[in-house]
């Protein structure tokens, strides 16, 4: 089949032709490795490809097939991971070229071994900016990722190659990782489905306070039976949640007759929604009230700057980052994270702990504010693209335009994104839904829902436009 026959199939209909003997793993793994070959060279947002591994997983999956065994809801479905999720002997270099040279993984990542153990083949690793600390493509590493709805354009970070690989059809799934929108904001830029699960949900190494690893793909159904195989218990993060053996997959239609809605487009502080993006929002909203929903504004209870904490927390992060890298030149780590991450030695441990203080009483406010909602629709970023070689709206603060998607990842809440509008120049525009933690399907599904009531239509760029 060709790429483009088989990105208008969804995942599960892929599954069911490999085991009715209409497809061939091998077969469709080939057509998605010689196509990502061919798009990388415009995109940039794969690399240590992997053709022969992953033609053997493909391989061993469709001796499974024939012996009417696979191995899980994901076998035979070409897919990447994110340069930050270990797996064994593949480099792990957070996207710093001071670490090119570091050896390569000793342990998988629970989101990898979930991958390797459905039996997907994992072909490639996806592209990161250096340290995963700007919402960008650019990295000291790996160059300038590019979006494939326009090449001139950003595909957010910190995921920025899953991003862009999944909408240029390099892969069917991508696994990110997400600490103040890393999974929601590049799938907003590309266009593409994806969701920031309940801290907990998915487990992922080093364990961590903020961080989530998460599905991204072309449609809710597909990342709803990722997260199927990526939620499973593992004692090695400590956050990890027991396994409830929940197929996402299989329970995404929902009436959404009486839910409360809140609609979301001024968070209190930082930048304010472009017009297209606070018209999309709206547009959702009215979308959902059409399927029996109760929609009205939720006021954000934030009246001061809830991001600064963070931000000050994440630059003494990275400070430490930048500290333990191997030696290095001027370009071994992109200058606007290390310009950034250095002001981090000034701050004091009393600062500090202040900035965490700060941020629990944020998470109290939102919280307490999301009560009596069921779920609420926000802007998933404030703006709809900017140039690929921007590290981001600021320069002196590169995540300053995460403020609708960071505050969700200190509360620990499921948020998604979907993409149900376009701009003039024709890039994408996503709107993110938060619901109550733990409660990771209700948003999938209404996810769904907007998907299913969108009135675009995804016409993916196999064939990246200038």
């Amino acid at each position: 089949m060709s790429i483009t026959s088989l990105v208008a199939m969804s995942v599960g209909e892929i599954v069911d032709a490999y085991a009715a003997g209409e497809l061939s793993p091998v077969e469709v793994t080939q057509t998605v490795i010689e196509h990502s070959e061919a798009t990388n060279v415009a995109v940039n947002a794969l690399f240590s490809l992997r053709p022969e591994e992953a033609l053997a997983t493909a391989q061993a999956s469709e001796a499974r097939y024939r012996a009417g065994t696979p191995a899980g809801v994901l076998d035979g479905i070409p897919v990447t991971v994110k340069d930050s999720v270990a797996m064994v002997g593949w480099p792990y270099t957070h996207g710093i070229a001071a670490n090119r040279d570091q050896p390569a993984s000793t342990y998988n990542s629970p989101p990898a071994l979930a991958l390797m153990e459905t039996g997907a083949p994992i072909f490639a690793k996806t592209t990161m900016p250096d340290c995963g600390l700007m919402a960008s493509g650019i990295s000291s590493l790996h160059g300038v990722t590019r979006n494939p709805w326009g090449l001139s354009w950003n595909t957010g970070g910190s995921s920025a190659g899953a991003g862009a690989s999944v909408a240029a059809g390099m892969g069917f799934l991508s696994v990110g990782t997400d600490i103040a929108g890393s999974v929601r904001l590049p799938a907003a830029h590309c266009g593409l489905a994806s969701l920031k699960p309940s801290h907990g949900r998915v487990p992922h190494l080093p364990p961590d306070t903020m961080r989530m690893a998460g599905p991204m793909g072309r449609r809710v159904e597909d990342i709803a039976r990722m997260l199927t195989v990526l939620t499973r218990p593992d004692e090695r993060d400590t956050w990890s949640f027991p396994g409830d053996g929940m197929q996402y997959h299989r329970h995404l239609e929902r009436d959404l007759k009486g839910l409360r809605i809140g609609v979301l487009t001024d968070m209190g502080f930082g930048p304010k929604p472009e017009p297209a993006v606070r018209a999309a929002v709206e547009a959702a909203g009215r979308l959902l009230e059409s399927a029996g929903a109760i929609v009205e504004p939720f006021v954000s209870p934030l009246d001061h700057d809830a991001y600064a904490p963070i931000d000050l927390y994440l630059q003494v992060r990275g400070f430490v980052e930048y500290s333990d890298l191997p030696p290095h030149d001027s370009n071994g780590i992109n200058h606007y994270v290390r310009d950034w991450a250095l002001q981090g030695a000034s701050h004091s441990g009393e600062d500090l702990f202040r900035s965490l203080g700060a941020i629990t009483r944020m998470k109290a406010a939102l919280l307490a504010a999301f009560e009596g909602w069921d779920y609420v629709i926000a802007p998933t970023l404030p703006v709809v693209n900017f140039p690929a070689e921007e590290p981001g709206v600021s320069r002196e603060v590169p995540l300053a335009h995460t403020v609708f998607t960071a505050l969700f990842n200190q509360t620990g809440q499921p948020a998604s994104t979907i993409c149900t509008a376009f701009d003039d120049r024709h890039l994408p525009i996503g709107i993110q839904i938060i619901g109550h933690r733990c409660d990771d399907l209700g948003v999938l599904q209404v996810t769904k829902a907007l998907e299913d009531l969108r009135p675009v239509t995804m016409d993916w760029p196999l064939q990246p436009r200038a």
